[in-house]
């Protein structure tokens, strides 16, 4: 079970995407993955952008980030996150935002951290690694997602659900109601090394 409390969570969703971008070969950076207009890099680089401007920028943290390289670019940027986790007084302190609004980071720290933990799967699925999530953590995660589907639908920013069995895992059920179909896979047979297409 993972640490408890948003930190905690998102912590935890840091780790397993860590453990996923840490075993993409160098040479499946360019797969497809479920996100169709983004391959493997340009998910990675998501993730870092919506880190950037939704916690480290209103709080003033710089990632010291190589200009080149998307493992590096992620981890110089884990390092920047944890930085912050470990700090809960600056999470509670309101910060201004690109948006000119005020907010505490805590709490966007769950969103951060459904993101996070979303496209591990879709990391992983791109590039052929096991894509197991934490339960605990997509029960969270679903919670949430289903108090938000309006908004999702009126933002354009996300995909129609995918509807699933009514038997399916927590992890199937937070895919589809998200827009990712849980029988996704890359196109092109899999590599001795695990990697598609």
């Amino acid at each position: 079970m993972p640490p408890t409390g948003d930190a905690g969570d998102h912590r935890a969703g840091l780790t397993a995407f860590t453990s996923v971008a840490r075993r993409v070969p160098q040479a499946a950076w360019r797969a497809p993955t479920p996100c169709s207009e983004w391959d493997a890099a340009a998910l990675v680089e998501h993730v870092i952008g919506f880190h950037q401007y939704l916690l480290l920028a209103p709080l003033g943290v710089r990632a010291h980030r190589p200009r080149v390289g998307t493992l590096g670019r992620w981890l110089a940027t884990e390092r920047a996150i944890e930085s912050v986790l470990d700090d809960p007084d600056a999470l509670e302190r309101p910060a201004s935002y690109f948006d000119g609004a005020t907010r505490r980071p805590v709490e966007l720290l769950p969103s951060l951290a459904d993101d996070t933990l979303v496209h591990t799967w879709d990391l992983a699925q791109a590039v052929g690694l096991p894509d197991g999530l934490d339960a605990d953590l997509c029960a969270g995660a679903y919670a949430r997602a289903r108090r938000q589907v309006a908004g999702r639908a009126e933002s354009g920013l996300y995909a129609a659900p995918v509807a699933v069995s009514e038997d399916a895992s927590v992890q199937d059920r937070l895919l589809g109601l998200l827009g990712r179909d849980p029988r996704w896979r890359a196109p092109g047979p899999a590599s001795p090394n695990g990697a598609r297409g």
